[in-house]
């Protein structure tokens, strides 16, 4: 049994092996104030993610999701579709809250069972939330000072509140490349199977949440051989042990053991892939064969649908993250010149690498580019910390860049989450053809024409409308709603038409139907740039509204 100054030494090969910590930290702050600063953080970063998950209106895309929860928490269905949706996982963890709830309270839970925004949102801001908790286990790695910036810098960051207050899939999705990476790591450093089985996991999970996992793994394993390839060719002094080491080989117990973990990683990535893919067996194997072909179906999509310039993400980081770039640049050069962190090291090329690769692609949407702006915080923070090394332990300059860094952050992030989150200028770059709010007006409306009419949710909704998502989230608890898309005969006591129906709903429904009007101009309300609707009501006794002129 190893005495305690052998078992230090074995933790300090072990790390330098890792190529992770050449050095001790450039701040050896106390465990009380390292906490301390950590729940500060989260506290923060948790009050951002989940305060009024209400306030936006959902997005298109939002709605398209939530429709897919509510089918498989009330009837229990959901088959993957590769032609227009990501994967699965986002629904089926959504899905455990309200299903407790259907559990505990059946009839009582009045068939909304959760389903609700609030709760369908809080799934993305956990995970958000979860991520930076992995941001502060790489301390050892990336430096007591580094990590604290970069969960800064994550937490407050404009896109990644605005992404984690958003149903969509790709907060998990970041949440599942940074697990791969910190497993990974702990796996090395530990020589622990457990690491291993969790890294694999994780990468399942990325490849059932979203297609672009091909992307994210591929840029993941080119920057590791890069990190190599690099230190090869450049080699820190510092970063290297010239005392003889055991090989992973040997510490695993031999190949045969080593084989036996990597046999056991393959076969749980693959039954994670299969339980989710296959809808857990109710859809096998359709939806394993679909797995499968949303690699060729998304590789057509990426040609063809919201196509932009290659430098579109750069322009975009300049204009609603240009902390996060600078910082990430200036993280990039000084850990390029001086390799002496080689987590840092593979950051950057994880950071630039990302950025490179899905600027390639002619598909651009703001939020994949928070794929790449949790690499960019963890250089960024790595920037922080080597200048105070670079000052030789003075904290004025280091604290002013992250102050500068948090102000503007920090001031742009609140601007988009609280107070333009619907606003289509160019320059809010993650309102992407965003519902605007004028929207929940029209929900109330409706409402409150159905408490009128003493229905309820049997209130009979026709839309004629030819664009409506993500009306189908708001009206879910409407039981008598039909999707036309076209102009329809109805007798339903609310129709809801596109603008430019007008004449055409007067002319077919005539004085049957009367306009609701909004507040805003025309009467209209606002679903998204460029998209009016018009809410009509039935006339319940119509030939006393216009009666005949008198003889």
């Amino acid at each position: 049994m190893g005495t305690n100054s052998t078992k230090s030494s074995a933790n300090k090969k072990r790390q330098t092996r890792a190529g992770v910590t050449s050095q001790p930290a450039a701040v050896d702050l106390s465990n009380r104030t390292w906490w301390i600063a950590v729940i500060l953080i989260f506290v923060v970063a948790a009050f951002l993610r989940i305060y009024d998950l209400s306030l936006v209106p959902l997005h298109h895309d939002e709605g398209v999701n939530g429709n897919f929860l509510v089918t498989l928490v009330r009837d229990g269905r959901y088959h993957y579709d590769p032609a227009n949706y990501h994967g699965p996982t986002l629904y089926y963890i959504a899905a455990v809250f309200p299903w407790i709830i259907k559990l505990l309270f059946g009839a009582a839970a009045r068939d909304s069972y959760g389903l609700n925004t609030v709760v369908i949102r809080l799934v993305p801001a956990l995970f958000s939330l979860g991520t930076i908790v992995l941001i502060f286990l790489l301390r050892r790695n990336l430096g007591t000072l580094a990590t604290l910036a970069a969960a800064i810098l994550f937490a407050i960051s404009p896109g990644s509140v605005y992404l984690a207050r958003y149903f969509i899939h790709e907060s998990l999705f970041v949440f599942f490349t940074i697990g791969i990476v910190v497993a990974s790591i702990k796996f090395y450093e530990a020589r622990n199977p457990v690491y291993l089985l969790l890294a694999a996991a994780s990468a399942a999970m990325l490849f059932a949440t979203k297609e672009t996992a091909m992307i994210s793994a591929g840029v993941l394993f080119l920057a590791l051989a890069s990190t190599n390839i690099y230190l090869r060719l450049f080699p820190a002094p510092a970063s290297r042990s010239e005392e003889a080491e055991t090989s992973l080989v040997e510490q695993m117990g031999g190949m045969p053991f080593l084989a036996t973990f990597a046999l056991m990683a393959i076969i749980v990535f693959v039954l994670l892939n299969l339980f989710f893919y296959s809808s857990f067996f109710t859809n096998y194997p359709q939806g394993v064969y679909d797995a499968l072909k949303t690699f060729q179906i998304w590789s057509k999509t990426g040609q063809a649908a919201h196509v932009h310039p290659p430098a579109t993400y750069i322009f975009w980081l300049i204009s609603q993250e240009s902390p996060l770039l600078f910082l990430g640049v200036i993280g990039a050069i000084l850990v390029l010149f001086n390799p002496k962190n080689v987590f840092a090291l593979f950051s950057a090329f994880w950071a630039f690498g990302l950025i490179a690769a899905y600027s390639l692609v002619p598909y651009k949407t703001p939020w994949l580019a928070l794929n790449f702006m949790l690499p960019l915080a963890l250089i960024g923070g790595y920037a922080i910390q080597r200048v105070f090394e670079l000052e030789r332990g003075k904290l004025r300059l280091p604290i002013l860049m992250l102050v500068i860094a948090v102000l503007i952050n920090g001031y742009q992030m609140v601007d988009l989450n609280f107070i333009n989150y619907d606003n289509d200028n160019t320059y809010y770059v993650y309102v992407y053809a965003h519902t605007k709010r004028g929207t929940k007006d029209l929900v109330d409306q409706i409402d409150q024409l159905a408490k009128e009419g003493n229905e309820g949710g049997r209130t009979g909704i026709t839309i004629v409308s030819r664009e409506y998502w993500p009306l189908p989230w708001y009206l879910r608890n409407y039981s008598r709603v039909g999707y036309f898309g076209h102009m329809t005969s109805s007798t339903e006591p609310i129709i809801i038409a596109q603008e430019d129906q007008r004449e055409e709903i007067e002319s077919t429904f005539g004085s049957n139907y009367q306009l609701v009007p909004s507040h805003e101009p025309g009467g209209m309300y606002s679903l998204r740039p460029g998209v009016n609707l018009l809410l009509y009501k039935k006339q319940q006794n119509p030939q006393q509204i216009n009666p005949p002129a008198p003889n």
